[in-house]
């Protein structure tokens, strides 16, 4: 099977990338309404850009035309807020965090998720996700001819379980030694989002060599 973008509507190549393109990690954005309450909203169009600057990008759509959606508004007049890595448990929350409100009011009123101060950042996180990214708006970039904007955020903090990482102990060449940040990705159970309303999970892992 060969498909053509340009013989397809737009919701048939969203239909078609979203079940091919996988698993997509996602983002949980906590973000601040000018009000003072918090917005909670999910992004699987969403990766790292580079590490120098530190630097994620999320995708996000419009509302309804012409409306930006509520933290794309959120993150333009405060320039901080929080992405989270939610874990397999928290497939139901993400779904119904999705769920359009009214901007004024927050979608941490409909569930049962605790905010916890976020140590040195302007922002609360979650208490329940053992992953978080503090981040200070960096750049919002509109996609030329589409209703879609970038969010790039530049990583101030990043919060990590202790349950999940642990400092290990590397040897270099020269036979120093140096200590590294070890995370266990099993144990953060990634909640990983696939097509339509299909959502996956990390299975078996492979450790491959990269070559010198």
């Amino acid at each position: 099977m060969i498909l053509h973008s340009k013989d397809m509507q737009a919701s048939e190549i969203y239909h078609t990338t979203t079940q091919t393109l996988l698993p997509r990690p996602i983002a949980w954005v906590l973000s601040q309404h000018q009000e003072g309450h918090l917005n909670l909203a999910p992004f699987s169009y969403f990766t790292a850009v580079s590490s120098d600057p530190p630097l994620l990008v999320f995708s996000v759509g419009d509302k309804a035309p012409g409306q930006g959606k509520d933290t794309k508004v959120n993150i333009a007049a405060h320039p901080f807020f929080t992405v989270h890595i939610p874990s397999f448990r928290h497939a139901e929350a993400v779904t119904e965090s999705s769920r359009t409100l009214p901007a004024e009011q927050s979608e941490l009123d409909n569930l049962t998720l605790d905010t916890v101060p976020f140590e040195g950042f302007a922002m609360p996180r979650l208490a329940d996700c053992a992953v978080a990214y503090g981040c200070r708006l960096h750049d919002i970039q509109a996609v030329k001819g589409a209703p879609q904007s970038l969010v790039f955020g530049y990583i101030e903090s990043i919060y990590i379980s202790d349950e999940v990482a642990r400092m290990d102990s590397v040897e270099k060449a020269d036979g120093r030694h140096s200590e590294r940040l070890i995370v266990d990705a099993r144990a953060i159970d990634p909640l990983a989002r696939l097509g339509g309303t299909q959502y996956g999970r990390l299975g078996s892992t492979l450790n491959v060599p990269r070559p010198k």
